[in-house]
């Protein structure tokens, strides 16, 4: 018989809209406090150099490994979002986030640093990459990508926000200061993703977001929760060219973004003589693009085919790297930001449409961490490679031309991936209603 005297679930507080967009609210400002750990090397480069000593090359190890340890995390964040939900997860990457930068502000070695940075932040920050896979493929059915891409614009927002507020209290305060900032945003989101995230649905009484269109089937994987890791299906998946498709792609995305850009536009604009708050201003310019872009992909694969979206970004990408190399004012360097901000994260929502359409739904998160395995190890090479050619040939541009060349080889490896799911392996092995 049902206990009459259980409490039923219920929404914590009503809104005018569907709950499932205040969870991809919550969500974007989780990954937005987790980015401006993302953000910070690139500022915090001189700083270091001018009150240590230290080499480029050693600074950038410290990125570089934070970006490795960041992506091989990926497939560890995206099980345990699968398994324990983006609640739990959350709240341990916030508060490990807050309490390793606490300690950097009172490193006073090399080693130290690279330690903190690298591996701590980026095991606390490796959860999120498959942050948005796994919440929007909980909450929605339709819309999917739409929320995907608001998502994945968390990182470029929170460099949007952070970026120019970082560089200007290191310029008037001092390094130290400008990581209390980030130590306080993510102490401030910590109650608000206790009291208010719900990992799904069924938790407070609703169903995932559809429309006219969703097919019962897609109702019913919907309602499944993430069943038991299969080592033998996880196999299967590396036996697939969409698997290494989309990671040699992804592998591009990161070594043309996180580990070039991301890590040395900064520096390389400093030293061609643009201001320094102006420089971090462009990472803001491309953030705001990059939201823009972003969303727009998000909506597109929603409606068209996804590897025309994820070729057309690296086409975009590939195109805007030719540009950087020859830029020696700020407002060159603003018109850079905005060709490449435009597809500086679209690529998420298109391989997140992908790696759904080809091996279902029910193990996105944990899919989506494998390839990203692929985009760090493409960020990392190249925060560290881009260092080295730095550092032996005192200049950037043979880094930065390469990276066009390789966004124009991802334009095409995107489009020779298979249109059809048929005969594509899952990774699960027993599922179980989302509501049991």
């Amino acid at each position: 018989m049902p206990d009459n005297h259980k409490p039923q679930p219920r929404v914590p507080f009503h809104l005018p809209f569907y709950y499932g967009w205040f969870i991809i609210g919550l969500s974007f400002l989780a990954y937005l406090a987790a980015s401006a750990v993302r953000a910070s090397p690139s500022v915090l480069i001189h700083p270091l150099e001018k009150e240590f000593g230290w080499g480029r090359t050693a600074i950038s190890s410290a990125a570089s490994l934070n970006l490795l340890v960041y992506g091989f995390m990926a497939p560890v964040g995206g099980w345990l979002l699968d398994r324990f939900g983006a609640r739990r997860v959350i709240m341990f990457c916030l508060s490990t986030i807050a309490l390793a930068v606490a300690g950097t502000i009172f490193v006073d070695q090399l080693w130290q640093f690279i330690l903190i940075w690298g591996v701590v932040l980026g095991i606390a920050t490796g959860v999120t990459p498959a942050l948005s896979a796994s919440v929007a493929s909980r909450w929605f059915i339709a819309r999917r990508g739409l929320a995907v891409g608001i998502l994945t614009n968390a990182n470029a927002t929170g460099q949007v926000i952070f970026l120019p507020i970082l560089m200007a209290l290191i310029v008037s305060h001092g390094w130290r200061p400008a990581m209390w900032l980030i130590v306080g945003t993510a102490l401030l989101l910590l109650p608000a993703i206790y009291f208010w995230l719900r990992d799904y649905p069924s938790e407070i009484g609703l169903e995932p977001y559809t429309d006219s269109k969703t097919t019962a089937e897609e109702r019913s994987q919907a309602q499944k929760k993430a069943g038991t890791f299969s080592l033998a299906a996880t196999v299967d998946v590396f036996k697939t060219a969409t698997f290494w498709l989309l990671s040699a792609t992804f592998f591009v995305c990161g070594l043309t973004s996180n580990g070039l850009v991301g890590t040395h536009m900064i520096p390389y604009a400093i030293e061609r003589g643009i201001p320094e708050v102006a420089a971090a201003t462009a990472v803001g310019i491309m953030g705001v693009a990059s939201f823009i872009g972003t969303t727009f992909a998000g909506w597109l694969c929603d409606r068209v085919d996804p590897r025309k979206v994820l070729s057309a970004a690296y086409l975009f990408r590939g195109l805007s790297l030719f540009v950087l190399p020859y830029v020696t004012e700020s407002y060159g360097l603003f018109v850079f930001a905005v060709l490449y901000g435009l597809d500086w994260f679209a690529t998420g929502p298109s391989t997140i449409a992908i790696i759904a359409k080809h091996f279902g739904q029910n193990r996105v998160g944990m899919l989506f961490g494998l390839v990203f395995v692929s985009h760090q190890i493409g960020s990392a090479i190249a925060a560290l490679g881009a260092g080295w050619i730095y550092s032996n040939l005192g200049e950037y541009h043979y880094a930065f031309l390469s990276g066009a060349v390789m966004g124009l080889l991802a334009a095409a490896m995107a489009l020779i991936i298979r249109s059809s799911n048929a005969a594509s392996p899952t990774l699960t092995a027993n599922a179980e209603p989302a509501g049991a």
